[in-house]
């Protein structure tokens, strides 16, 4: 059973939030009340997702987002400031996976393109949620970062690179906004059965009963769990927790 959060007369913010580990957890805030604006490059996806939450009672807005571009970033948030009158909690979830490529081998394209995505993608929603949340004097912001955050892997050091970088950002965040009552933290998931995952799966990037056995619970971690460390580290019960790089691995890295 999950616990239960009452975010009533609060706002969050989503990005990624067509499928996967945003969709789960732009429901998750839905349901504990709050009003949540779903922010994704793919345009069709993101206006239906929003329309299974307002079709569910819940308040909702899609905004069409591409995360590498500060100025749709910055109008998205100033958009659901405008929409919902405040901003209180933002889940930076959007990022992209790159082919497993040999360190020696990797184009410069390629480890641009999940920079952009994956770090600077986050620095750019989080510098553009602090804005507002600062005149508030609250907050809570949680960026996602990965396994591949916290260690390293044969063929991703770009995707390495990137998600290390995210946990960097969070740390310094997070001691500098702390005194001015915004929390910043990150979740570090393992391996996910999302439509990411899957797609990797298919594409023979990834071998699922490998990834599974290479997490000691011995399967796959779901979305839905993913959802629930977010609204955790938004809600007051972790009200003392700041600037953590919590893994949600099924003991992947207590190895």
């Amino acid at each position: 059973m999950n616990p239960t959060y009452d975010f009533t007369g609060q706002v969050a913010f989503v990005t990624g939030a067509s499928s996967g580990m945003g969709l789960a957890t732009a429901r998750a805030f839905a349901t504990a009340g709050a009003a949540v604006a779903l922010a994704d490059i793919d345009e069709a996806a993101v206006h239906q997702a929003a329309r299974e939450l307002t079709d569910a009672g819940h308040r909702a807005l899609a905004l069409v987002c591409d995360v590498t571009d500060e100025q749709q970033v910055a109008a998205a948030v100033d958009r659901t400031v405008d929409t919902f009158g405040r901003l209180d909690m933002a889940y930076n979830n959007a990022g992209i996976q790159v082919p497993p490529t040999d360190a020696a081998e990797e184009s410069a394209d390629q480890f641009d393109r999940v920079n952009a995505v994956n770090l600077r993608g986050v620095w750019a929603c989080m510098k553009h949620e602090l804005r507002h949340m600062r005149v508030q004097g609250s907050g809570a912001v949680v960026n996602c970062s990965s396994l591949g955050g916290l260690v390293g892997l044969p063929g991703r050091a770009s995707y390495h690179a990137t998600k290390h970088g995210v946990i960097g950002l969070t740390t310094s965040a997070a001691l500098e906004y702390a005194p001015r009552g915004i929390r910043v933290n990150a979740v570090c998931p393992g391996t996910i059965d999302t439509p990411m995952v899957s797609d990797m799966i298919a594409k023979g990037e990834l071998d699922r009963s490998a990834a599974q056995a290479s997490q000691p619970i011995n399967r796959l971690g779901t979305a839905d769990e993913v959802a629930q460390a977010v609204l955790w580290l938004c809600s007051p019960g972790a009200g003392f927790v700041v600037g953590v790089a919590l893994p949600i691995d099924g003991g992947y890295v207590a190895q």
